[in-house]
């Protein structure tokens, strides 16, 4: 598949073991379900996040960007749900193992007070940016954010996340290559400090 192999080269600085064994589930018959289970997981315990798959295979078949997009929120959002109840009910049994396993702990202090602050908006900034999600789902769960909340605030930012990719390269196709690998994450910053600051707005403004 020339898009599968576009996407490949696309990763040079992540062809290690992990990224090379998730990419090759692009090729699978079933890399929908493949999509969903990496979103899920790594939304509550996996280090890898799902847009290396959820590039390849909008690469690999742009018209189906769009497609790809809704599996990956979707498993995202579950996954989010997962890390909630994580954090919600096992925090000393298994949430703080996996954030020590990542090295969050060191956060946990940070995002308490990103929460106390903005409440649901920290969900919704660590839901697009960079930052480990896994970090605000369990947490979200162990510092009692609001349920409903917790699940808007993940389907806003995590849907604009997913779709901006799939839609980028869904109308401009594997020319975007080099933006996606270059300024993704720096986008990604910028509409966080944007999302944070209007926040402040609506705010003073009411």
């Amino acid at each position: 598949m020339a898009g599968l192999t576009t996407a490949v080269s696309f990763f040079p600085s992540m062809l290690k073991q992990g990224y090379g064994w998730i990419l090759s589930w692009a090729e699978k018959k079933n890399a929908g379900f493949f999509l969903f289970f990496l979103a899920l997981a790594e939304a509550s315990f996996f280090p890898i996040p799902p847009d290396v798959l959820l590039i390849a295979l909008g690469l690999a078949l742009p018209r189906k960007s769009l497609r790809w997009a809704t599996i990956c929120l979707a498993g995202s959002v579950l996954g989010g749900i997962i890390g909630y109840g994580l954090g919600y009910y096992f925090m000393e049994a298994v949430g703080d193992s996996i954030l020590q396993f990542y090295h969050l702990m060191d956060k946990y202090s940070e995002v308490q007070a990103l929460y106390q602050q903005y409440d649901a908006w920290a969900v919704a900034a660590g839901g697009f940016t960079p930052l480990p999600y896994k970090l605000f789902t369990i947490t979200a769960g162990a510092f009692r954010i609001d349920f409903i909340t917790f699940i808007l605030a993940s389907v806003i930012s995590r849907g604009l996340r997913f779709f901006l990719v799939a839609g980028t390269i869904y109308f401009f196709g594997p020319k975007v290559r080099y933006f996606l690998e270059h300024y993704f994450n720096l986008f990604t910053i910028i509409f966080a400090i944007m999302l944070i600051g209007g926040y402040f707005l609506i705010k003073w403004i009411f």
